[in-house]
């Protein structure tokens, strides 16, 4: 089992960048696959990006896709989202999820049962 948690986000103008990251505890985090998910007020929790247990296999939703890149560092038990170009539509709670035992590589990590989720880390995105 892990507890992820957030760190990173903040107030950035359009155009700029963020790197958010998410430490986890436990001692079995290689084997969690990886997911960031987004929530702006009053929308539905959206899917962000995705990567499987040797990080070299990433996801992302269309929104992010040539914009943010998720990595892993299964030494330090840590993922990151670096974000640039940022958009006003990226303000939200931005949270880490960790599904245990489960990889990518049927569905890809979209489809995904996520256990263990964060408390969240607010992006703002604006002028």
């Amino acid at each position: 089992q892990v507890q992820p948690v957030e760190s990173g986000g903040g107030l950035v103008q359009p155009g700029g960048s963020l790197r958010l990251s998410c430490a986890a505890s436990g001692g079995t985090f290689r084997r969690h696959a990886l997911g960031w998910f987004r929530q702006a007020p009053g929308k539905e929790r959206e899917f962000v990006s995705g990567t499987g247990w040797s990080g070299e296999s990433t996801w992302y939703g269309d929104s992010v896709k040539g914009r943010f890149t998720i990595s892993r560092d299964n030494a330090k038990n840590t993922v990151y989202l670096q974000m640039n170009w940022l958009k006003p539509e990226d303000t939200a709670v931005y949270y880490c999820a960790a599904s245990a035992g489960r990889d990518c590589s049927d569905y890809g990590c979209y489809g995904l049962l996520y256990d263990y989720w964060g408390q969240g880390t607010q992006v703002t995105v604006s002028s």
